[in-house]
C-alpha cells in the first residue's frame, strides 16, 4: 500500500484499533476526560489581565495605570435623600457613618470624603446626593475578594438610616454581574443538556443510541476545561471561554458522533456484518470528520491574525475543543460501537425507531426531487432569499454594549448616580505620565484640561485627580455625558483626543498623555478589527479553499464550498442587523440596547460560522463523491448523497440551533448576539443552502462540479468509500440483537 493510501486510510486504521482494544480506547477516554476535568477545578484557568491587553492608546493608557500607576479597584457609595441636603445634620451623620465604617477594614486603603477640599464635584448640583469615593488596597484583580465587607457596612448604614438611601457601585456591582453571567451559563448548560438528549431519541429512536453522541460531546467539553486550564498557565484565557467551549463542543462532539453513528446503523441496515459495518463508517463518516474537523480548525486559526490576547485564547479554545472532539470520535466511538453491537438500538422508542434505520427523510427526499427537477428556479428563489435575508448586513454597525444593557436589578445604585451627577455613570480617563505631575507647569495644564472640558457642555463635574506614589503618573477621571457608545460619548472623546489634550497637557515636555474608558476602547477596538480583518477573511477563506480543492479534487467544488458559506455567514450579519440593529424580536428576547453588535462578534462569528458550515458541506459532499466514484452518474450521486444524509443533517443542525437559541434568551447582550448569530446561520445552513441551493448547483453544473486543471493532478487522490464486504441484499432493516 502507498503512503498515500495509507494516509488515506488513517480513521479506518483508528477505528479498527479501537475495535481490537475496546478496553483501552474506552477507559483511555474516561480517564483522559476525569483528569483532565479535575484538572481544570485544582488549578483554575489563569485569565488575560485586561489592563494590559486593550488595543491602541486605551491600551497604552490602561497599560500604564497597571504597571505605573498600579490602579486601584474602586467602590462608590451613594448617599441620598428627596428631601435632605448635603448640609443637613442627619445627611451628614450618614456620610460619616459610611467613612467610619469602611475607613477600619483591612481591604480599604483609602477614603475621599464629598466634604473634603477639592472634592466638591462628589456633591450633586442640587444637593441631595453624596458620594463617598472607595480605594481598594492591593492589586485590582483581587478587589472582587475584598468586596464583601465593604458592602455589609454600607447595609448596616442603610439599615441605620431608612429615609435616606444608602448604596454602593463599583467592584460589588462587577462581582454580581459576573455570577449573574455564571448563573446564565449553569441554566444554559442545565436546559441544552435534556434539550439535546430529546432531539437525539427523535434522531436515533433509541435511548442508548442517543446516549452516545451526549456523552461524547460533554466528555469533549469536560477534557477541554481541563487542557485550557494547562495552556491557560502560557497563554492566559478570556473569562467568557467556557462559555464558548461549551457551544461549540456539545454541537460538534454531537455532530461527529451522529455522522459516525448514523452511517453504521446504516450500513447494519444494509445487512453488512457488525465489523463489516463498522469498518465502512470509519472509512467514510470517519474520514469525513477528519476532513471537516482540519476545516474547522484551520478556521479557528484565523484568529491569531487579529493580534488580539482575547480572540487568540478563543481560538485556542475552539480548536482544543474540536480536536479533543474529533479524537473521541474516531477512537472512542468505534470502541463503543464494537462493544455494544446492536445492543445500540436499546431502549427503543417504537414509533419513531423503525423510520430510522434508513437514513432518509422522506420529508426532505420530496423536496429535493423537486429541487432536482427545478434546479435553475430553486436556485434563483433560495439566492435571492438569501441575498435578501443578507442585505442588511450592508448596514451592521459595532457597538460596545453598555452598562445599561445588564440586568436592571443590579444597577439600582448605578442608575441614581447616573440621573444625579449627568455622565459619572461613563467615566473617561486621562492618563498623565511625566517625570513629576505634581510640578508647576503640570499643575496649571492639568487646570487647563479641567476647564476646557467643562466648556464642551458634554463633559461634567466631578473631575477626580489621582497620583502614583512616585508622582510620575496623573489619572484624571472627568464624568462624561452619554451611555459610552452614543454621539454625546464619542464627541466627548474626540474632544479630548484633538482638541483639549494637544492644547493643555499634551503640550507638556518628556510627557505622555493616552485617553481611556469604555468610549476610548470601543473605538480603538473598532479601528483594530478593521485594519485586522481582511488577514483574517482571506487566511479563513485562502486555506478553506486549499483543503476543499484537495480534499475533493475539484476546483469547482471547492470554490462552490466558499461562495455558499460566505452567503450563510452574510445571512447571518443580516439577521443580527435586523434583530439587533432594526429591533426585531426585542420584546421577545428581552432587551432594548439597539446601538449596533459588539465588536467582537463580526471577526468571532466569521471564523466560526464558516468552520461550521463546513462540517455539513463535507460529509454531504463525501457521501456524494463516494457515490460518484462508485458508478452513478453526478445527478444520481446528488440525489443519493444528500437524500441519504438529509436525516443527520437536520438532526444535528436541530441540536446545533436549539443549543445556540439557549444563548439567545440569556442576559448578557454579546451572548444573546452570539447566540442568535450561529442559530440563525446553522439553520440557515442546513435548510437553504444544503438542501436547495446545494443540490441545485450541482444538477446546473453536471460533470463540471468535478472539473481539476491537468497541472493539479498531481495532488493525491483520496477514497471516498469503502472497501467492505458487498451485500446483495436489499437495504431493509435487521432485527436488533
Amino acid at each position: 500500500m502507498s503512503s498515500t493510501q495509507r494516509s488515506n486510510n488513517l480513521a479506518a486504521r483508528m477505528g479498527r484499533w479501537s475495535a481490537q482494544h475496546r478496553k483501552k480506547a474506552i477507559f483511555g477516554w474516561l480517564a483522559f476526560a476525569i483528569v483532565l476535568f479535575a484538572l481544570s477545578i485544582t488549578s483554575p484557568m489563569k485569565t488575560i489581565i485586561a489592563e494590559t491587553s486593550g488595543p491602541g492608546e486605551s491600551g497604552r493608557a490602561d497599560t500604564i495605570l497597571y504597571d505605573d500607576f498600579k490602579q486601584p479597584a474602586g467602590e462608590e457609595v451613594l448617599i441620598q435623600s428627596r428631601s435632605l441636603t448635603t448640609t443637613d445634620p442627619a445627611f451628614k451623620t450618614a456620610v460619616q457613618a459610611v467613612i467610619a465604617g469602611v475607613s477600619k477594614l483591612h481591604a480599604v486603603k483609602e477614603v475621599k470624603s464629598p466634604y473634603e477640599a477639592g472634592n466638591s464635584g462628589f456633591v450633586s448640583a442640587d444637593k441631595h446626593s453624596a458620594l463617598v469615593r472607595i480605594e481598594i488596597r492591593g492589586p485590582s484583580e483581587d478587589a472582587v475578594d475584598k468586596i464583601d465587607p465593604i458592602v455589609a457596612r454600607v447595609a448596616e448604614v442603610q439599615k441605620a438610616n431608612p429615609d435616606l438611601y444608602v448604596g454602593s457601585f463599583g467592584e460589588s456591582t462587577s462581582k454580581a454581574l459576573t455570577a449573574s453571567f455564571g448563573d446564565d451559563l449553569k441554566r444554559a448548560g442545565l436546559f441544552s443538556v435534556p434539550l439535546t438528549l430529546i432531539i437525539l431519541l427523535v434522531a436515533f429512536g433509541a435511548l442508548v443510541a442517543a446516549g452516545i453522541p451526549l456523552l461524547l460531546g460533554l466528555t469533549s467539553v469536560l477534557a477541554t476545561l481541563g487542557l485550557v486550564a494547562v495552556i491557560s498557565k502560557v497563554l492566559p484565557m478570556s473569562g467568557d471561554i467556557s462559555a464558548i467551549v461549551l457551544l461549540i463542543g456539545l454541537a460538534v462532539g454531537v455532530d461527529y458522533t451522529m455522522f459516525y453513528l448514523k452511517r453504521e446503523r446504516e450500513e447494519r441496515a444494509a445487512g453488512r456484518s457488525k465489523e463489516a459495518a463498522l469498518e465502512a463508517a470509519a472509512a467514510t463518516s470517519g474520514r469525513s470528520v477528519l476532513v471537516s474537523g482540519s476545516t474547522v480548525l484551520v478556521a479557528m486559526a484565523g484568529m491569531f491574525f487579529t493580534a488580539d490576547a482575547t480572540f487568540a485564547s478563543f481560538g485556542v479554545a475552539t480548536m482544543t475543543v474540536i480536536a479533543v472532539a474529533m479524537l473521541g470520535s474516531l477512537t472512542v466511538l468505534p470502541a463503543l460501537l464494537s462493544k455494544l453491537g446492536d445492543k445500540v438500538d436499546r431502549g427503543r422508542l417504537s414509533f419513531i425507531h423503525g423510520r430510522r434505520r434508513t437514513g432518509e427523510s422522506p420529508v426532505w427526499g420530496a423536496i429535493i426531487d423537486r429541487v432536482l427537477r427545478r434546479p435553475l428556479v430553486s436556485a434563483l428563489l433560495a439566492g435571492g432569499l438569501l441575498l435578501a435575508i443578507a442585505v442588511p448586513a450592508l448596514q451592521l454597525q459595532t457597538a460596545q454594549p453598555s452598562i445599561d444593557t445588564y440586568p436592571q436589578k443590579l444597577l439600582g445604585t448605578y442608575n441614581r448616580i447616573k440621573a444625579a451627577y449627568p455622565g459619572e455613570g461613563n467615566a473617561t480617563t486621562v492618563v498623565l505620565k511625566a517625570p513629576n505631575v505634581e510640578a508647576p507647569a503640570v499643575r496649571v495644564a492639568v487646570g487647563e484640561l479641567k476647564r476646557h472640558a467643562l466648556a464642551t457642555g458634554v463633559m461634567n463635574e466631578p473631575i477626580d485627580v489621582d497620583t502614583n506614589a512616585a508622582k510620575t503618573v496623573a489619572s484624571i477621571t472627568i464624568a462624561t455625558e452619554g451611555d459610552g457608545t452614543d454621539s454625546r460619548s464619542n464627541a466627548a472623546l474626540s474632544a479630548l483626543r484633538d482638541d483639549i489634550i494637544p492644547a493643555t497637557v499634551g503640550a507638556l515636555p518628556e510627557s505622555e498623555v493616552a485617553v481611556t474608558g469604555m468610549t476610548a476602547y470601543t473605538r480603538d477596538f473598532k479601528q483594530q478589527m478593521k485594519t485586522v480583518a481582511p488577514l483574517v477573511f482571506g487566511f479563513v477563506l485562502l486555506f478553506a479553499f486549499g483543503l476543499m480543492l484537495v480534499s475533493f479534487r475539484s476546483v469547482v467544488i471547492a470554490v462552490k464550498a466558499v461562495l455558499l458559506n460566505l452567503l450563510s455567514v452574510g445571512a447571518a450579519y443580516g439577521v443580527l442587523v435586523l434583530v439587533f440593529q432594526h429591533g426585531w424580536g426585542k420584546g421577545l428576547l428581552g432587551f432594548e440596547f439597539t446601538g449596533g453588535i459588539d465588536p467582537f462578534l463580526p471577526i468571532l462569528l466569521f471564523v466560526i460560522l464558516f468552520g461550521l458550515s463546513m462540517d455539513y458541506h463535507v460529509f454531504i459532499l463525501s457521501r456524494i463523491r463516494e457515490a460518484y466514484d462508485k458508478g452513478m452518474s453526478t445527478d444520481e450521486a446528488v440525489a443519493y448523497g444528500i437524500k441519504s444524509t438529509a436525516g443527520v443533517v437536520t438532526s444535528a443542525a436541530a441540536v446545533m440551533v436549539a443549543v445556540f437559541a439557549i444563548f439567545a434568551t440569556l442576559q448578557a447582550m454579546i451572548l444573546k448576539q452570539f447566540g442568535v448569530g450561529l442559530a440563525a446561520a446553522v439553520l440557515i445552513d442546513a435548510t437553504l443552502i444544503r438542501a436547495i441551493l446545494l443540490p441545485a448547483s450541482m444538477k446546473l453544473l453536471g460533470d463540471w462540479n468535478w472539473y481539476l486543471p491537468t497541472w493539479l493532478e498531481w495532488f493525491p487522490r483520496f477514497e471516498h468509500g469503502a472497501a467492505v464486504e458487498k451485500v446483495d441484499a436489499p437495504a431493509v432493516p435487521t432485527p436488533s440483537a
